[in-house]
This record gives C-alpha cells, sequence and structure tokens, in this order.
C-alpha cells in the first residue's frame, strides 16, 4: 500500500523525488543508430519527408499517413524485421526543414515513445542521419522491442539506396 501511495505519487508529481529517478532509469529505452548517406541534406530531407513515396522504399515504415507538421497525428505501419507489424497513432513534434524530424506518442509515465530523423551534414555532399527512438514509462519492459534496432538499420540502409536510386548520392 505505502509503495502504490510513493509511486502514485511520484507519477503524479512528474518525478520531482529521488525514487522516481529510479523509476524512470529502469524503465527507459533508448535505440539509436546512425549512417552516413552519399548526398546533401536537402536531398536527404526531401526523401525522408516525402512519406507518400515510403511504401516504395521503406521496409520498416512501411506506410505513413498525414500530414508532417508539428502538432498533427500521424498514422504509421511498422512492419519489422522478425515480421511482427503494428500501426501507430504518433504526433509530429518538432519539424525543422533539413534538421530534423521527430514524432512520438503515448501516455506519459506508462509508455511513450519518441522518435528522431535527425540531419547533421558533415561536407557539401554527405549527410549523417541520426535515427534514435525513446522508450519510457512502467509498461516499456513488456513491450516487444528487440527487433526495432535492426528494423532502423533496416530503412537507413534502404534510405541510403534510395538516394542513389532518385540520382541525389554523391559520396561521403
Amino acid at each position: 500500500m505505502l509503495r502504490t501511495a510513493i509511486l502514485s505519487t511520484v507519477l503524479i508529481a512528474g518525478g520531482v523525488m529521488a525514487r522516481a529517478d529510479t523509476v524512470k532509469q529502469t524503465t527507459r529505452i533508448e535505440i539509436d543508430t546512425a549512417i552516413d548517406l552519399p548526398a546533401p541534406v536537402d536531398a536527404v530531407w526531401r526523401v525522408l519527408t516525402d512519406i507518400d513515396a515510403y511504401p516504395q522504399w521503406n521496409p520498416y515504415h512501411v506506410h505513413v499517413e498525414g500530414v508532417l507538421q508539428r502538432g498533427r497525428k500521424l498514422t504509421v505501419k511498422i512492419v519489422k524485421p522478425n515480421g511482427n507489424s503494428l500501426t501507430i497513432h504518433p504526433r509530429v513534434l518538432e519539424l525543422e526543414e533539413n534538421r530534423s524530424l521527430v514524432w512520438g506518442g503515448g501516455p506519459a509515465g506508462l509508455f511513450r515513445g519518441v522518435h528522431w530523423f535527425d540531419l547533421d551534414p558533415i561536407n557539401p555532399g554527405c549527410t549523417r542521419l541520426h535515427h534514435t527512438e525513446v522508450f519510457s514509462g512502467l509498461f516499456v519492459s513488456y513491450a516487444e522491442l528487440d527487433a526495432i534496432e535492426p528494423g532502423y538499420e533496416r530503412m537507413n540502409q534502404a534510405l541510403k539506396a534510395r538516394l542513389s536510386d532518385v540520382g541525389t548520392a554523391t559520396g561521403c
């Protein structure tokens, strides 16, 4: 009973208590991948934000519906490398042209995912994609997250191939 009261207080207070840090640390998973893409940042941005073309090249986010505008809800169909699929409904949290696309959702404290596509120009013909997701909340340990990193790696490689297919690859 006392444990439930403390945990409830921690969740309501937004993690102000020291115990909240412990709970937060044990309920957080970060998946971080990166790839150097042989294309200028604006070319990578065009392909990355052309969500209507995802079914043609993206093996992980196989279908995305919606408008890439801050605050708008998306429908994202995911097919993991293990064959499992699911549909999520994140909101666009950040959209900074040629720099960052962030979407995410879920109830904070229970199960929330925030997904970043950050672009870093290395030189005029080369861009590094930082492809990251942070899952947090009490139910993270119950979620099937093992196939996500390989899925992001597959998507990263497919993005590299797509840039070559559309003639924007120049070299790193």
